[in-house]
C-alpha cells in the first residue's frame, strides 16, 4: 500500500514544518549577515530576525525574551543548567534530586557530577510512571542544591505536575529544573505557573530544526550559572559563539505556528493516537499500555505487545513503519528500556515495549494502515 515508510516516530524527531523552512531559507543565503555585527545592516538585519525569534519562542512559553538563552539543543541546555550550578555547591548544598526515568542527557550529567563530589539521590517513580510527591517531600532538604524532573517523558509520554514540584523545592530553597523537550509546542507550557528556575528544550521536536535549542532562566538567576565554554559574550556569556540566525529564525517560526496551532494540534494527535490504540486493544488481547493513561502526550503510545520483544515487532514493520523502542539516544543499547524497569515491570514486559508517536502530519489512513501491520508483526 505504501512504498514510502509512516513515520510513527515523533517524540525522536519531527519533520520540519515547510513554513519553518520557506521562513529560514533568505538567513542562508541572502539576510546572511552575522547578528553580532553592529557596524552594517547585513549584522542588523541578522540581529532584528535573532530578536523577533527571541520573542517568539519566550511567548510559547510565556518567558520574557531576556530569559530564554539559545544553545545548540537540549542537551546543551540541560548541561548549562546541571554543570552550570555546580559552582553553587557548598558543604551544607551539595545533593541533586532527580527520578530513574528522565532522558540520558540528565542521568549521565548527574552522574558525572556525582564523580565530582555531588550526593545524587533518585525519587522511586510510581507503576504509573508519575512522581510520588511524597516521597519527594521527604527526600529533599536543607542540603538538596537541585531538583531536576522531566516534564513529559521521552518514551511514555507521562506528564509529571511540576507546579507541586516546584513549589516543594520551594520550601527548602533548592533549584527546579525540568527537561521540557517532549512538552513544549505539543502541550500549553507556562514557566510562570509552572515555578521552574530552569527549562530546557529544543526546536526539532515541534516541527522546527535540528541543532538549535533554548534554555529558560528565571529572571535573577543568571548569577548562579557558570558556563560551559569561554569565548565571547554571547547568549549573557551561557552558550558563547556565532548564533546560528537561520536556525533560530527556524526555532522562532516553528514557535509561532505552535503557539497558533496548539489546540488543533494536540486534538488531531490525541485523536489519531486513540484510534491507533483502539484497533490494537480489540484485536491483541493481553495488549499493554505503559505509563498513566490520562496524564500523558497526545500522541503518544507506548505498549507492550505479549509475547513478542519490542525489537522483534520494529524488525518486522521496519520497511513499512518507523517506530521505536525507545529513545532515540539510547537505541543502540540492546537492554531493555530504563524508563519501563523504572515503573518496576520485569525485564521480559520492559522489552515488549513499542512507542508510537504521532505527529501533526500525520493522517488516519496512515494510522489504520499501520494498526494491521502492527496487528500482523504480533502474530493475530
Amino acid at each position: 500500500m505504501n512504498s514510502t515508510p509512516i513515520y510513527l516516530d515523533n517524540q525522536a524527531t519531527t519533520r520540519t514544518d515547510p513554513r519553518v523552512l520557506e521562513a529560514m531559507m533568505p538567513y542562508f543565503t541572502e539576510i546572511y549577515g552575522n547578528p553580532h555585527s553592529d557596524s552594517h545592516v547585513f549584522g542588523w538585519n541578522a540581529q532584528e530576525a535573532v530578536d523577533r525569534s527571541r520573542v517568539h519562542v519566550a511567548q510559547l512559553v510565556n518567558a520574557d525574551p531576556r530569559e530564554i538563552i539559545f544553545t545548540s539543543g537540549a542537551t546543551e541546555s540541560v548541561n548549562t543548567v546541571l554543570r552550570g550550578l555546580s559552582n553553587q555547591k557548598t558543604k551544607s548544598r551539595n545533593r541533586i534530586v532527580t527520578v530513574p526515568t528522565e532522558h540520558s542527557c540528565v542521568l549521565e550529567t548527574c552522574a558525572a557530577l556525582s564523580r565530582s563530589g555531588f550526593r545524587v539521590e533518585f525519587l522511586p517513580i510510581q507503576p504509573d510512571g508519575l512522581v510520588d510527591l511524597g516521597q519527594l517531600k521527604k527526600k529533599i532538604n536543607k542540603k538538596t542544591l537541585l531538583v531536576s524532573v522531566m516534564l513529559a517523558n521521552n518514551e511514555i509520554g507521562v506528564i509529571q505536575p511540576i507546579s507541586e514540584i516546584a513549589e516543594i523545592c520551594q520550601r527548602v530553597g533548592a533549584y527546579f529544573h525540568t527537561d521540557a523537550t517532549q512538552a513544549v509546542g505539543k502541550i500549553p507550557v507556562d514557566v510562570r505557573k509552572l515555578r521552574v528556575d530552569f527549562m530546557s528544550f529544543s526546536a526539532h521536536k515541534y516541527y522546527g530544526p535540528k541543532g538549535i535549542g533554548a534554555t529558560y532562566v528565571k529572571w535573577g538567576r543568571l548569577p548562579c550559572l557558570q558556563p560551559l565554554l569561554t569565548g565571547g559574550n554571547q547568549e549573557n556569556g551561557l552558550s558563547p559563539g556565532t548564533i546560528p540566525t537561520p536556525l533560530v529564525v527556524g526555532f522562532g517560526e516553528a514557535s509561532r505556528i505552535a503557539q497558533t496551532d496548539l489546540d488543533r494540534d494536540m486534538e488531531h494527535c490525541k485523536h489519531l493516537s486513540n484510534t491507533m490504540f483502539e484497533h490494537l486493544a480489540r484485536k491483541i488481547p493481553g495488549l499493554l499500555l505503559f505509563g498513566h493513561t490520562e496524564t500523558r502526550l497526545p500522541g503518544n503510545l507506548n505498549v507492550g505487545f505479549p509475547g513478542v520483544s519490542g525489537e522483534e515487532i520494529v524488525d518486522r514493520v521496519g520497511s513499512r513503519i518507523a517506530i521505536s523502542t525507545g529513545s532515540a539516544c539510547s537505541s543502540q543499547t540492546a537492554e531493555p528500556s530504563h524508563v519501563l524497569t523504572a515503573l518496576g515491570l520485569s525485564d521480559d514486559i520492559a522489552s515488549s515495549g513499542v512507542r508510537i508517536s504521532v505527529g501533526r502530519f500525520n493522517q488516519k489512513h496512515e494510522i489504520n494502515y499501520a494498526a494491521e501491520c502492527l496487528t500482523e508483526a504480533a502474530g493475530y
